[in-house]
């Protein structure tokens, strides 16, 4: 019994962690603040976590491991190379969809403290997807698109993918999309999106 009350009030410690972070970012975050939000204790929460940096790695870790390894996951398959970029942009728009508040948070967190980001890569031998890359560059060597470097793609992509997510209010403000028709806008940019890209390197 005793195992399972620990096990949810660290479960409890870290939803309130997550919120406050990710609103907040770590400069702007106090523990206290987190021990409210969870309803216990600052003793309490610096017994399961001994100090804001390690609730803030336990926190960014999670956002990261829920992140990359599905974005990675999407490029590296056998789908022919215009498949594979419809299907990333429909999935990558999903999980940014799913997951609003997490591109903005480890970019900012990123640029506060760039090692977090290399340390989880170095940590889980995590590399640029290779197959992607040959993918690109042969299809390339058989003119099926216009000469581009597949880092130069692959930015392209994210890039279009992950602008109108990070930058909603504005988005929403400028062509004045009321909040309740920004998802129907965001579906309709998966096609956007991909039909953009295919265009933008067919060989004509």
């Amino acid at each position: 019994m005793g195992n399972q009350k620990d096990k949810n009030t660290e479960k409890r410690i870290l939803e309130s962690a997550r919120h406050i972070f990710h609103t907040k970012g770590f400069a702007g975050t106090r523990m206290q603040i987190i021990a409210d939000e969870a309803s216990i204790n600052k003793a309490m929460l610096h017994y399961y976590f001994r100090s804001k940096d390690k609730l803030f790695e336990a926190v960014f870790n999670e956002a990261l491991e829920g992140f990359f390894p599905k974005i990675l996951k999407l490029i590296d398959n056998d789908l022919p190379l215009f498949d594979k970029i419809d299907k990333f942009i429909h999935s990558y728009i999903n999980i940014l969809l799913e997951n609003p508040h997490i591109p903005g948070f480890i970019i900012t967190e990123i640029n506060q403290n760039p090692k977090r980001l290399r340390n989880y890569f170095s940590k889980n031998h995590i590399e640029p997807p290779k197959s992607f890359a040959n993918q690109v560059l042969k299809a390339i060597a058989d003119k099926i698109i216009i000469p581009i470097d597949p880092k130069q793609l692959m930015l392209n992509t994210v890039s279009l993918c992950l602008f109108p997510i990070i930058a909603r209010p504005v988005i929403e403000t400028v062509f004045k999309i009321p909040e309740n028709r920004y998802i129907s806008f965001m579906e309709k940019r998966k096609e956007e999106v991909s039909i953009f890209i295919i265009n933008s390197i067919k060989v004509k």
